[in-house]
C-alpha cells in the first residue's frame, strides 16, 4: 500500500505571531517555521501503519516556496521514504492547494491519502474535503482512530455526545484530529539519512493546475488585548462585580 501525506509549511506554534505594520499579512521575518502539527500526526499515522506492515511507502507533499523543503526532509526524517515539492511563490488558497494535491493523485495513484483536518495558520478546514470531492474518493474527517484491512479503511471520529465508526474503500481520504496520535521526534541518524532520501520538484505549470485565487485578504488584524485578571476577597465581592462590572449575571 502506498500512502500520500500532506505536510505544510507554518509559523511554529510556540511563537507569537506579528502582524506586519501594514496589516497586509503576517510578519515572517525571521521566525521559526514547522510542519503544520495536525500534518505531523498525518505523518505519525502513516509511519505507524507502515510498521504494523500495512504500508509499503509513504510520499510526503508539500506546496509552497522552496523553503517548504525542510518540512519535507522533517517528514522523511520521521519516516517518510521520499518527497515531493510543488513549487510556486504565489499565495494558494484551499481550492488550488486541493486542486495540486488531486494532480499529485493523479500520478502517484495512492491507496490512502492522509492530511491535517486544518492548518494553525489559516484555520479553514477545507483542503481535505476538497481533495476528496475533486478525486472522487471517500472520505472521513477528524480521524482519532485508524485501522486498515484488506481493502478497508475504519476511522473513528470523536462527534458531540459519542463516536462514529466509518467504514471506507480504499482509496480514500482521511484527515487527522489531535487525539490521533503523538507524533515521535526524528532522531539524529534518521535526520541525517533524510537528506539522502528522494525529493523531486515540480511547478503547478508542469502539473497543468491554475492556481490563481479569486480571494483577496483586506486586513489582518492582532487579536485584541486582554486586560489583566484581578483577585477578590469574598464570594459577595465576586457576585458583585459580576454583576455591576462584568454585567453577566
Amino acid at each position: 500500500m502506498k500512502i500520500l501525506v500532506a505536510v505544510k509549511r507554518v509559523i511554529d506554534y510556540n511563537v507569537k505571531v506579528r502582524v506586519k505594520p501594514d496589516h497586509s499579512d503576517v510578519d515572517l521575518t525571521n521566525v521559526k517555521m514547522a510542519i503544520n502539527p495536525f500534518c505531523e500526526i498525518a505523518v505519525e499515522e502513516a509511519v505507524r501503519l507502515k510498521e504494523k506492515g500495512v504500508a509499503s511507502e509513504i510520499v510526503a507533499v508539500s506546496l509552497g516556496t522552496k523553503e517548504s523543503q525542510e518540512q519535507i526532509r522533517t517528514a522523511l526524517a520521521l519516516g517518510a521514504d521520499r518527497g515531493i515539492l510543488v513549487e510556486t511563490g504565489e499565495s494558494l488558497s484551499s481550492l488550488s492547494v486541493a486542486k495540486l494535491l488531486k494532480a499529485i493523485v493523479d500520478e502517484e495513484k495512492p491507496d490512502l491519502i492522509i492530511l491535517g483536518k486544518q492548518a494553525i495558520d489559516s484555520d479553514n478546514n477545507q483542503t481535505g474535503q476538497m481533495l476528496a470531492a475533486l478525486s472522487g474518493l471517500p472520505q472521513a474527517t477528524f480521524a482519532s482512530e485508524v485501522s486498515v484491512e484488506g481493502d478497508k479503511v475504519t476511522v473513528t471520529r470523536e462527534i458531540d455526545g459519542g463516536l462514529q465508526t466509518l467504514a471506507l474503500s480504499l482509496p480514500a481520504v482521511v484527515t487527522t484530529d489531535l487525539r490521533l496520535n503523538e507524533p515521535r521526534y526524528a532522531s539524529l541518524p534518521n535526520i541525517m539519512k533524510a537528506k539522502r532520501k528522494p525529493l523531486d520538484v515540480k511547478t503547478p505549470e508542469s502539473l497543468g493546475i491554475s492556481i490563481t485565487s479569486t480571494m483577496t485578504t483586506l486586513k489582518v488584524e492582532p487579536p485584541a488585548q486582554r486586560s489583566a485578571g484581578i483577585k477578590v476577597g469574598s464570594v459577595d465581592e465576586l457576585v458583585e462585580k459580576l454583576k455591576n462590572e462584568a454585567k453577566v449575571i
